[in-house]
């Protein structure tokens, strides 16, 4: 696969990243970055990912010209990646293949992950289902409350779902059960991470496995529109989709990537989810990077109308990103991704996820400040069906 020259053999992104674990775990982590090491780019590994992707996922997702949005905006013209088209409905299943695969090669019999949204909860539980491996998914009770239909899901992919009762009961919670679940259990069992974050190698080899989403988008825009974006907006949690869709325009100098951070009821309250904008540089989930935290160095309680986003720490690469200028770092608040929600609706027949929401509504924001000839690439990362109760409940619908 291609790469960069980041991480560096520690893992480290200049001073992100890392391995922070328990000793316990040593033996797992460095067992797991050997076998990547090993299959990465190894020409059956690749022809067994990229037929998966093919043939179970549905790739490629398609790139789209969102223009009647375009016409009512009045400036530049924006392009979604379609990777709400996907099997399962978001970005999460390109790295769960690629991490069960890779499970499989190390003789590992039981699948735990962790999830938000619960996207990455059914995409786990699909792949688990597809090679016939034992599923558990933790998740926190106040995200199994709001995303009940995802836990049908893999209920009936035949996962076991476990609540998490403890702090805020969210994604952040339940990534620390997983975790411990993981140092009880390591001899059989593989741990696929959701996202850009934890300890090395899981924010790289998650980047290598999702960056076929922007492989794909350089291609598709020299094939339709003949050249490409100015801007490549995603939204940003722990930052897969986005990550997937950056990397391979690093090195394009004259795209400028743009991640979209939750910011809740406003960053200039305690309720929110920007990390990037509103954090301090500390450890979470055995990475350093910007982290959601008190004056004591606690980990704060986050915010946002999109289970997806409601993490208090971003993916190290993020960081690095962020420090280099290579990408800036916007905020968008529940109200904001909700309008885009809606106007996505109304305007392209496209429902989309509340995650996607919020790269949608900075895309609106921007959009009318640019001449008409400018492109905006924007990755839906996933559907909305998942969110149809949340945005019921803001909105006051009656479903």
């Amino acid at each position: 696969m291609e790469t960069l020259n980041l991480p560096d053999e520690k893992g480290h992104f200049a001073q992100y990243g890392g391995l922070f674990v328990a000793e316990t775990l040593m033996h797992a982590i460095t067992q797991l970055k050997d076998a990547y090491d090993k299959y990465k780019n190894d020409p059956d590994f690749l022809a067994e990912f990229h037929y998966e992707l093919k043939h179970f996922v549905g790739r490629p997702s398609p790139i789209y010209h969102a223009k009647r949005w375009s016409e009512e905006l009045g400036g530049a013209q924006i392009w979604f990646k379609r990777e709400d088209l996907n099997h399962t409905g978001a970005h999460k299943i390109n790295n769960c293949i690629g991490q069960i695969l890779l499970a499989r090669r190390m003789g590992k019999t039981r699948i735990i992950a962790e999830t938000g949204a619960g996207m990455h909860g059914v995409a786990t539980a699909t792949v688990a289902a597809r090679y016939g491996l034992e599923c558990v998914v933790y998740m926190g009770a106040e995200d199994v409350r709001r995303q009940a239909a995802n836990v049908h899901r893999m209920k009936l992919l035949g996962a076991k779902v476990v609540p998490v009762e403890s702090g805020s009961k969210t994604l952040k919670d339940a990534l620390n059960d997983a975790m411990r679940d993981w140092v009880a259990n390591v001899d059989n069992t593989f741990y696929i991470i959701g996202t850009v974050a934890g300890p090395h190698p899981y924010p790289m080899m998650v980047r290598d496995f999702q960056q076929v989403i922007g492989q794909e988008c350089i291609a598709q825009m020299q094939e339709f529109v003949g050249r490409q974006p100015d801007y490549v907006v995603a939204a940003v949690g722990g930052g897969s989709n986005a990550m997937g869709i950056f990397y391979p325009y690093i090195p394009q100098a004259d795209v400028k990537l743009c991640g979209v951070e939750a910011g809740g009821e406003g960053i200039d309250t305690p309720r929110h989810s920007a990390s990037i904008n509103a954090g301090q540089v500390g450890v979470l989930h055995g990475n350093r990077t910007y982290v959601m935290q008190d004056a004591d160095g606690q980990v704060q309680e986050t915010h946002s109308i999109s289970a997806g986003l409601d993490y208090p720490g971003v993916g190290p690469e993020h960081a690095w990103l962020h420090d280099t200028g290579r990408a800036s770092y916007e905020v968008i608040n529940d109200d904001e991704a909700l309008q885009a929600f809606q106007d996505c609706c109304r305007l392209e027949g496209i429902i989309p996820a509340l995650e996607s929401s919020h790269a949608l509504a900075y895309a609106a924001k921007l959009a009318p400040s640019l001449a008409k000839d400018k492109i905006i690439l924007v990755n839906v990362s996933g559907r909305g069906d998942k969110d149809m109760h949340t945005v019921a409940q803001h909105l006051d619908l009656a479903l």
